[in-house]
C-alpha cells in the first residue's frame, strides 16, 4: 500500500523548513528544489489559493518558452516558474508561480478532473471496509480476519452512464494477504464498491458470488521460492577510474553526446537539449523527449474487469512513475544515482532518494566488425552504451524505462514490463476442469483457481526532435513493389518513393505499412547532397484492437496509430490530454490533429507509441520476467560516415 499523507507530510517537515529563500538553479530546465517548493507554497498561500479543502496535486517546472531555452547561455539569467495543479471539491485549477519574483503569474479553473489523491483513496477505503455489505461478502468467502484485507480505490474510467455524470468516482477492490505478503496475487473477486469521493457515499456494492480465493504459493523472497540455483562464480563490472561520463547538475556529457535530464513525478525522466559533437561541430538532435501516457485496458467484459482501462499517468498522481531503484539489483552497483523532489498534498516538498540512475554498460556488444576476405584481417570494435534508467511501480505492474545513448549516434528508447499480472479468482481449478472454458474465456490459467485476463500495454512518448535546428519536415519513404519488364530475369523488386507529408492529419502512421519514417531538415544538406535527417525505427509493437465507438478507445485514442506528428505547441504534452480522469475522449492527440495543421518545414513533434498485446503465460506467474520492447531514434544521412568508426581497439 502507498504511504499515508500524514507520514509524507511529517517527513517533509523533518527534512526541510518552510524557508522562502529558494536555492538558485543552474539551468532553465532543472527540476524544482525543496527550497523552491517552499517558495511556491508560500506564494500560493499568500495569494489565498491554499484555503480549506484545497489539495496540491502536482508542482512541476513550468518550462520557459522554447526560444528562451535555446538562446540561453551558461551564466545568464532565466525565468523560473512552477506549474501547480490544485483540486478542491473535485474541481481542478492551474496556477503558474514566478519563483524568482515570488508572485502568482496566473490562476485558472480547468474543466477536467485531477488525478486521484492518496487522501481521497484512504478516506473511501476506510468507508468501504466498514460497510456491512462488504463485511458480509468477506465472511461469505471465509474471510473473518479483516486485518489481513487491503482495499484500494482506482479510477473506474468513463462509459457514459448516469451514475458517472458530474461525480468524482472510485471503484474499490480488495485483496486478502493471509499467509502471504504478495497481496496482488490474492484478489477477493466478485466483491467491490462504487464510491462517490466527494460525498463519501457508497453508490452501490456488487457481489457476484464467491469463487475460492487462490491458495497456491505466490511469494517471491528466497525462502518462499525454495532451492535457488547455483551461479558459477562471480561476474563483476567495475570502473576503478570512475564513470566515463560527466554530470554537471542536470547536464550529462558522455562520448560525443550532451543532454539535460530532470525527473518529474508524472513523466519520469525528461531528456532535453540532446546534442551530438560531430568532429567538433555541435549538432542538435532533440529538444525534449519524455513518456507522455500509459494505457492498460483489460479484455474481460465481466463486471469486475470491463472498467479496468487504466490511463496511468493522468489518473494516478500520488507517487507518479518514479519508484526508488534498488542499487545493485535494478541498477549496477557502480551506477550514479539520481534524486528528485516531489510534493505532498499540502504543497510541501518530498525529497526522494535514488529515483533514477545513470550507468555505462558493455555486455559483449559489438559496435561494428568486418573480415577482409582479401587478406583475412578482422577489424572489430566493442560497443558501449550509456543508460538513463527510471522504474515505475503502478499498481501490480512494474515498468523499467531506459534511454540508451549509443556510440553510433542512435538513441534506443526501451520499456520493460514486469511485476505481478492482474488476475482473478475462478471456480475452476485449471484448464482441464469442468467450466474452465467459461472461466478462462478472456484469459488463461496461471495457477490453481487463478486466471489472468488478456490485456494491452501502450506507452506513448512525446519526442520534440530538432534535427540540426527547429525547421523540420516529416518524410515517409514508402517501399513500393516494382514489376520488372522482359527480358529481365528478375521479375520484381522494391524501390523507395519519398513523400513529404504536409499536414498532421496525413501524418498518422501504423506499424503495418512498409515505409521509413524520417524527420528531415530540408535546409541542411549532408556531404552527399541529401538533407540531414533522423529516423524513428519502430520495434516490435502493436496498435489498439478496440473499436472506435468504445469509450476506452475514445479516451486513449492515441493508441489507434503508432506514430503521430504535430506542430510544436508548448501545452500539448500528454497524449490523452492533461486531465484524463473520467474523461470522455475530448482531448489529446485525436482532437488536436483534427485541425489539420501544417507540419512542413516547421518545428514539429513526433509521438510514438510502444504497444504490446499480452496473452499471459504460466511463465509470467507469480512474477513476470521482464518483457522488453523498444524503438530507435537513429541518424539517417545525418553524418558523413559511421559515427562509431573512430572507436579505438581494445587491445
Amino acid at each position: 500500500m502507498r504511504s499515508s499523507l500524514a507520514a509524507a507530510t511529517l517527513v517533509a517537515l523533518l527534512i526541510a523548513a518552510p524557508v522562502a529563500r529558494a536555492a538558485a538553479p543552474l539551468h532553465p530546465l532543472d527540476g524544482l528544489s525543496s527550497a523552491e517548493h517552499w517558495t511556491v507554497r508560500e506564494t500560493l498561500r499568500a495569494a489565498g489559493k491554499l484555503g480549506e479543502g484545497v489539495r496540491v496535486v502536482s508542482v512541476d517546472l513550468h518550462e520557459p518558452p522554447k526560444a528562451e531555452v535555446l538562446a540561453w547561455k551558461p551564466g545568464a539569467s532565466f525565468r523560473r516558474e512552477a506549474l501547480v495543479v490544485l483540486t478542491r471539491a473535485g474541481k481542478a485549477s492551474e496556477a503558474v508561480v514566478d519563483m524568482t519574483g515570488r508572485k502568482l503569474v496566473s490562476f485558472r479553473d480547468v474543466a477536467g478532473q485531477a488525478s486521484l489523491l492518496e487522501s481521497e483513496q484512504e478516506s473511501i477505503v476506510e468507508l468501504v471496509e466498514k460497510d456491512p455489505r462488504i463485511v458480509a461478502g468477506l465472511e461469505k468467502r471465509g474471510i473473518v480476519d479483516r486485518a489481513t484485507v487491503h482495499c484500494y480505490g482506482g479510477s473506474p474510467g468513463y462509459f457514459g452512464t448516469k451514475e458517472e455524470q458530474g461525480q468524482r468516482l472510485a471503484l474499490v477492490r480488495c485483496w486478502d494477504r493471509r499467509g502471504v505478503y504478495n497481496a496482488d496475487a490474492r484478489p477477493v473477486d466478485g466483491l467491490y464498491a462504487y464510491v462517490d469521493i466527494l460525498t463519501k457515499t457508497i453508490l452501490r456494492v456488487v457481489d457476484e458470488g464467491a469463487p475460492p480465493v487462490a491458495a497456491g504459493p505466490v511469494d517471491l523472497d528466497p525462502d518462499s521460492v525454495g532451492t535457488l540455483r547455483e551461479v558459477p562464480g562471480p561476474l563483476r563490472v567495475e570502473q576503478p577510474l570512475g564513470p566515463g561520463f560527466r554530470r554537471e547538475g542536470g547536464i550529462v556529457k558522455w562520448q560525443n553526446w550532451t543532454f539535460h535530464v530532470r525527473l518529474e513525478n508524472r513523466r519520469g525522466a525528461v531528456v532535453s537539449l540532446v546534442h551530438y559533437d560531430d568532429a567538433g561541430k555541435d549538432r542538435s538532435v532533440m529538444f525534449e523527449g519524455a513518456l507522455s501516457e500509459i494505457f492498460v485496458p483489460y479484455m474481460d467484459p465481466g463486471e469486475n474487469f470491463y472498467n479496468s482501462t487504466y490511463i496511468d499517468l493522468g489518473e494516478y498522481g500520488t507517487d507518479g512513475v518514479l519508484s526508488p531503484v534498488e542499487p545493485g539489483e535494478d541498477c549496477p552497483s557502480y551506477a550514479v544515482y539520481l534524486d528528485s523532489v516531489s510534493n505532498d498534498e499540502l504543497g510541501q516538498p518530498r525529497p526522494r532518494r535514488n529515483t533514477g540512475c545513470l550507468f555505462e554498460r558493455e555486455g559483449g556488444a559489438v559496435a561494428w566488425r568486418h573480415l577482409n576476405w582479401a587478406n583475412g584481417v578482422i577489424d572489430a570494435r566493442r560497443g558501449r552504451d550509456l543508460v538513463l534508467r527510471t522504474i515505475a511501480n503502478i499498481g501490480n505492474y512494474d515498468y523499467v524505462f531506459d534511454w540508451v545513448f549509443q556510440q553510433n549516434g542512435s538513441i534506443r528508447v526501451v520499456v520493460g514490463s514486469t511485476g505481478v499480472v492482474n488476475n482473478k479468482a475462478v471456480e475452476s481449478r485449471n484448464a482441464l476442469s469442468p467450466g474452465a472454458a467459461k472461466d478462462a474465456a478472456y484469459g488463461r490459467f496461471v495457477a490453481e483457481n487463478t486466471v489472468a485476463p488478456n490485456h494491452d500495454h501502450f506507452f506513448s512518448y512525446r519526442l520534440d526532435l530538432d534535427v540540426d535546428g527547429t525547421g523540420n519536415s516529416f518524410v515517409v519513404d514508402r517501399l513500393v513493389q516494382k514489376r520488372l519488364p522482359e527480358p529481365s530475369l528478375r521479375k520484381s523488386l522494391w524501390v523507395v518513393e519519398p513523400e513529404a507529408v504536409k499536414t498532421e492529419a496525413e501524418a498518422r502512421r501504423g506499424m503495418h505499412e512498409a515505409a521509413l519514417w524520417r524527420f528531415v531538415n530540408p535546409s541542411r544538406k549532408g556531404p552527399l547532397g541529401y538533407p540531414v535527417s533522423y529516423q524513428i525505427l519502430g520495434g516490435h509493437s502493436a496498435e489498439s484492437l478496440l473499436t472506435d465507438d468504445d469509450y476506452p478507445q475514445r479516451r486513449a485514442g492515441f493508441t489507434r496509430h503508432a506514430l503521430w506528428v504535430t506542430p510544436y505547441k508548448a501545452d500539448e504534452i500528454y497524449a490523452a490530454g492533461d486531465y484524463p480522469t473520467q474523461s470522455r475522449g475530448e482531448d489529446g492527440l485525436p482532437t488536436w490533429t483534427k485541425a489539420g495543421r501544417s507540419i512542413a518545414d516547421t518545428d514539429i513533434v513526433a509521438w510514438y507509441t510502444v504497444g504490446m498485446h499480452h496473452v499471459v503465460r504460466a511463465e509470467d506467474w507469480p512474477v513476470m520476467p521482464v518483457m522488453w520492447h523498444d524503438f530507435e531514434i537513429r541518424p539517417f544521412d545525418f553524418f558523413a560516415r559511421n559515427p562509431a568508426l573512430d572507436l579505438p581497439p581494445s587491445r
